[in-house]
């Protein structure tokens, strides 16, 4: 299913599956997407981030890659998610494990990895892998 994800500066993201099918103004891309399923968030739309610190405490190794999700990342760093659980958590959860940090984009047919953030910095909806993983009530 096509999804269209739109932020408040009119940007927008088209997800096919766990792809980005387009990135573009907002009017653009419903002119080609039609069909897509439309959702609209409050701030600005842009990559997710990866998770460069420790993983947050929490009571599980699942609560802690949910806390990094809820953060607006899709990414940790190899040497913080060190223990076979937190790396099948984060396999699990489809949340990428990196040897290193680096900036994640919004291309065509890059893996759909995106999240909306207000003005002051909180994450109000996390994609992971096309899914969409965390939104703010």
């Amino acid at each position: 299913m096509l999804t269209l994800h739109q932020d408040d500066e009119g940007a927008a993201v088209v997800v096919d599956g766990d792809r980005i099918a387009a990135v573009g103004p907002y009017e653009e891309l419903i002119g080609r997407f039609p069909a897509a399923r439309v959702r609209r968030w409050p701030g600005v739309l842009g990559p997710a981030r990866v998770h460069e610190g420790p993983l947050p405490a929490a009571p599980t190794p699942r609560e802690q890659v949910h806390a990094v999700l809820k953060r607006g990342a899709v990414a940790v760093l190899a040497e913080h998610a060190n223990t076979p659980e937190l790396r099948a958590a984060a396999a699990r959860n489809d949340v990428l494990v990196l040897p290193g940090s680096r900036p994640l984009t919004l291309a065509p047919a890059a893996r759909a990895d995106l999240a909306v953030f207000t003005a002051e910095g909180e994450c109000v909806a996390t994609v992971c892998a096309g899914r969409l993983v965390h939104r703010r009530r």
